[in-house]
């Protein structure tokens, strides 16, 4: 199995996880005299077998994300340094874009507000975080389809 595959179940097992608390949610009590529209014990007992798959998968994967060198760094680093990135970019997105909002003046006599910093300068910096997030994210998706699971 591939990383990428293995990924894409973690994925999937976490979505049917979070319907099967639905489920459970939804079959938990019934009104005397009833029976619940979907047996709790077997819902449970899926649950567990999605809980062990999972923590199987999560195993593995974290042991190939530590253990692939790509250039000598880690899979793990990589997707470190993608996090970190993401997380800046929305960060400067959100500050250019206040920084950028234009304040109207009914009158010249009004105080005018200004920019803290040159937004050209920082939007090309920006262009620049993003070109290279995508080129990381598509490595990391790339070595994720080439690499097999530990």
């Amino acid at each position: 199995m591939k990383l990428a595959e293995a990924l894409q179940e973690r994925a999937d097992i976490q979505r049917r996880l979070a319907q099967l608390k639905d489920r459970l949610r939804s079959n938990a009590r019934v009104q005397e005299g009833e029976s619940p529209a979907e047996d709790p014990e077997a819902l449970l007992s899926e649950m567990d077998g999605l809980f062990a798959r999972l923590e199987h998968l999560i195993i593995r994967i974290n042991l190939t994300n530590s253990a692939v060198a790509e250039e000598g760094v880690t899979l793990t680093e990589l997707i470190a340094r993608r996090d970190c990135l993401e997380r800046k970019i929305q960060m400067l997105r959100e500050f250019l874009n206040t920084a950028s909002d234009v304040v109207s003046r009914a009158l010249r006599s009004e105080i005018r507000i200004l920019s803290t910093v040159k937004v050209a300068d920082k939007r090309r910096q920006l262009d620049r975080l993003c070109k290279e997030y995508r080129e990381l994210d598509s490595k990391i998706q790339q070595i994720n389809w080439l690499t097999d699971l530990r």
